[in-house]
């Protein structure tokens, strides 16, 4: 990771499940079987451990004894400025820029309960190329994202597609925490997850952030 990712990025690392429309559309049918019975009403959050940081073409490591790994697109924002109890008219004022993350993840069995083991393996969380102001990106809520296993176009979305945007994440966050500058909000993954393997080299792109890419190599070969 760049010097200035580190600086700029240093802070917690928060990602959002269910947040594309596609995504919670096809587990609404699991969220009414028990022991679940409605859709989660407030943004589901994990944290990506400080050990999963890793940056641009860095290896992302396949760990033994696993059969499947799965990348995960996603956009991220940096904030800017600490935020609590901040309203989502006012919340684009505490963002500082964004970034591409992608972010890796065992197969899971609960949205609800994002799985420690399953999220938080060393360098399970790319960032970068480079962080790229916010007075750049003239609207964050409508980005092209694509990610490419070994130059094939795997999955495409669009920020368009979210469930919350990036004001009423802000604002339903920082209702109950406080964000703090250089916190990192990864702001959810498509539908449409893919396998990767060893010797893949996934990429991500984010209309205006450039290209993320990783390899992936298998546990022990580094």
């Amino acid at each position: 990771m760049s010097l200035a990712l580190e600086k700029v990025a240093a802070g917690t690392l928060f990602g959002v499940a269910l947040n594309y429309q596609g995504l919670l559309k096809s587990h609404l049918e699991a969220f009414e079987q028990p022991p679940y019975q409605k859709p989660p009403i407030k943004p589901v959050l994990f944290i990506k451990t400080s050990n999963t940081r890793n940056g641009n073409d860095q290896p992302v490591v396949f760990p033994a004894g696993v059969e499947h790994l799965q990348p995960g697109p996603a956009l991220g924002v940096v904030i800017g400025q600490d935020a609590s109890r901040v309203s989502a008219a006012d919340a684009m004022q505490h963002v500082a820029g964004y970034l591409i993350v992608n972010e890796f993840s065992l197969p899971e069995d609960s949205y609800y309960r994002p799985a420690v083991k399953a999220k938080c393996r060393d360098g399970f969380c790319p960032i970068g190329p480079e962080f790229v102001p916010a007075s750049q990106i003239s609207n964050p809520n409508v980005l092209g994202i694509r990610l490419y296993v070994n130059g094939e176009l795997r999955q495409e979305n669009s920020t368009a597609n979210w469930v919350r945007n990036i004001p009423q994440l802000i604002a339903e966050l920082s209702e109950f925490m406080t964000l703090h500058k250089g916190d990192v909000l990864i702001t959810g993954t498509p539908e449409g997850r893919v396998d990767v393997q060893p010797g893949d080299i996934v990429a991500v792109e984010i209309d205006g952030l450039g290209r993320l890419t990783n390899t992936v190599v298998a546990e022990g070969a580094l």
